[in-house]
């Protein structure tokens, strides 16, 4: 499988302080999938990414494949790899036809 890269025309930041109250949000057990911690400037609009998104966003970098992403994944959040391979997918997927990721 080919590699995952992101639109190179595509502006991003990852909000380290967002993503470090996420966090600790994530540990208290609160819900934070509507929290943003991955800004995206696309055609003069902004977009924000989960926490999950901003990381399958940055694993795509034009080193890793579908498969790559979500190992890397499995190894940072405690969820069944099915569960989590078929999300990464349809996210992967969104992305590819936004034109936003490409395979390499």
């Amino acid at each position: 499988m080919k590699a995952l890269v992101r639109n190179p025309d595509i502006v991003w930041r990852v909000e380290k302080r967002r993503e470090e109250e996420i966090l600790k949000a994530l540990e208290r057990g609160e819900e934070v999938e509507d929290r943003g911690a991955v800004i995206l400037i696309i055609s003069g609009m902004m977009h924000q990414l989960n926490l999950v998104g901003g990381r399958i966003w940055a694993l795509c970098d034009g080193t890793r494949d579908l498969g790559q992403v979500v190992e890397a994944l499995a190894e940072q959040f405690e969820v069944e790899r099915e569960e989590l391979s078929g999300d990464v997918a349809e996210f992967v997927d969104d992305l590819l036809e936004r034109g936003w990721l490409s395979h390499g």
